[in-house]
């Protein structure tokens, strides 16, 4: 299992010719993927968050459109700080990244144009997302 302590974005690329594009984030090591879900919010106010893992690893990508995602690390499971560092990133389907989240963090989860589409990857089986799962009030992490 990669053991990455902080977020990090994995630059992708694409190729385009005359039949089409051809998208890919070759450096997204999935070896670790378990499963994998689509996020897609019925519209643009609706926020997902903060929902906070302690065991599972997850990656983002988005496929349609663009998400602000959201990301905090947590510091003690049954009160955080609330005045934690909140990092903030922009994804796109245009930027072919995949953003990396290391265990121990919380995320809030935004579509910011219509008909987005975010792909999910976790290093866990579904079993365990009832046993490592922390959910904080949408406006916990603001400060």
């Amino acid at each position: 299992m990669i053991t990455n302590s902080k977020p990090a974005l994995i630059q992708g690329s694409h190729h385009t010719d005359q039949r089409g594009t051809l998208s890919f984030v070759n450096d997204f090591d999935m070896a670790d993927v378990k499963r994998f879900y689509i996020i897609q919010n019925a519209d643009l106010k609706i926020t997902r968050g903060w929902r906070a893992h302690r065991i599972e690893r997850r990656w983002f990508y988005v496929s349609d459109g663009a998400f602000r995602i959201r990301i905090v690390k947590i510091d003690n499971w049954e009160n955080p700080d609330k005045h934690l560092p909140v990092e903030e990133f922009i994804l796109s389907a245009d930027q072919d990244q995949v953003l990396s989240i290391p265990v121990g963090y919380g995320s809030s989860i935004q579509a910011i144009s219509e008909k987005s589409k975010l792909i999910v990857f976790a290093d866990y089986g579904i079993e365990n997302a009832t046993k490592d799962d922390f959910l904080y009030p949408q406006d916990y992490f603001e400060a």
